[in-house]
């Protein structure tokens, strides 16, 4: 595991030098009323996107939060979690927790209604959090996960599981990369550490996360993140990657497996007032329903000429059939 000794050099030096753009993305950072971020927390925003919804931080929730980076998201998790150690930071990297520990100092002075004492700053890594079993509402991570590779990645993951409490919610932003990455890319320990060579397929990146017992997965948001051209890499056609925002909810897995939404929706334009397909999906006329990827193949199945289902887009937020 050579990489994760890269991975914790390249993230050294981050903590000890802020590198703007060491990881970017369209993704803005929260406004939120009465919170004002310190600069330095902003030069040292290393994701590639959010894991903060207002959605999910209901009722003063305890939160873990894997690779702290500067703090950023720390600080805007403990917005929604007033309490001494609602929000728990996990990092390998000394250096990174110090660096977040000095910023949380800046923070006090910048927001009245922040204490450090809400956040908890612990040494620990993703594939053993110093954490009790189902003890967390949320756990997050942004650009952390791609950096593993299959075994250590799937390890990872059910450790978020393990920590969650039942309904629970893992948070996720990734890159991810539908055209297969050269093995050469791969084994680059440096690439992999930027998070640049070790994207996944989307579908394969759900199955995962599915695959430790997430019933019910949300694709929040896609994006598009980085180019790879065979001017600068060690590639031989240009390579597209993406960012994704993701949301695994610690639901029962159904029987019929798991609900992935991805933004598709269905719509009835019958004869009826609606339809309903006995299976808990009733779709009232020219209502447009959010409804997972499954419930979409089921009822394009039925082979109807009066129901619209429209293609993924690559965003939900909440709502629908399932």
């Amino acid at each position: 595991m050579s990489y994760l000794t890269t991975t914790i050099n390249v993230y050294k030096e981050a903590a000890e030098t802020p590198q703007v753009g060491l990881c970017c993305t369209t993704t803005p950072v929260w406004q939120l009323p009465g919170l004002t971020m310190p600069q330095k927390m902003l030069d040292m925003n290393y994701g590639c996107g959010s894991t903060v919804n207002p959605r999910d931080l209901v009722n003063d929730p305890r939160i873990v939060y894997v690779g702290v980076g500067g703090g950023m998201e720390l600080l805007q998790f403990a917005y929604f979690s007033r309490q001494p150690q609602g929000v728990v930071g996990v990092d390998i990297v000394d250096e990174m927790l110090q660096a977040s520990r000095e910023n949380m100092k800046l923070a006090e002075e910048l927001n009245p209604w922040f204490r450090s004492e809400f956040v908890s700053l612990r040494k620990g890594d993703a594939l053993h959090l110093p954490l009790e079993d189902s003890s967390m509402d949320i756990a997050a991570q942004n650009c952390l996960f791609n950096i593993f590779k299959h075994e250590e990645l799937t390890k990872a993951i059910r450790e978020m599981y393990r920590v969650l409490k039942p309904r629970g919610r893992l948070v996720l932003s990734d890159p991810t990369c539908e055209q297969r990455i050269p093995v050469s890319l791969q084994n680059d320990e440096r690439l992999r550490a930027l998070c640049l060579s070790g994207a996944l397929p989307l579908q394969e990146y759900l199955a995962l996360i599915t695959s430790v017992g997430f019933g019910t997965v949300e694709v929040r948001a896609k994006r598009p993140y980085r180019i790879l051209d065979p001017g600068h890499y060690d590639t031989p056609e240009l390579l597209y990657i993406e960012s994704v925002e993701v949301c695994a909810i610690k639901d029962p897995m159904p029987g019929d497996g798991p609900c992935i939404f991805t933004g598709k929706t269905a719509i009835y334009f019958g004869s009826d007032a609606y339809f309903d397909d006995e299976k808990g999906h009733v779709l009232m006329y020219n209502q447009p329903l959010a409804v997972c990827d499954k419930t979409a193949a089921n009822l394009q199945a039925l082979g109807r000429n009066d129901i619209f289902i429209s293609p993924s887009t690559w965003f939900y937020d909440g709502g629908g059939c399932c």
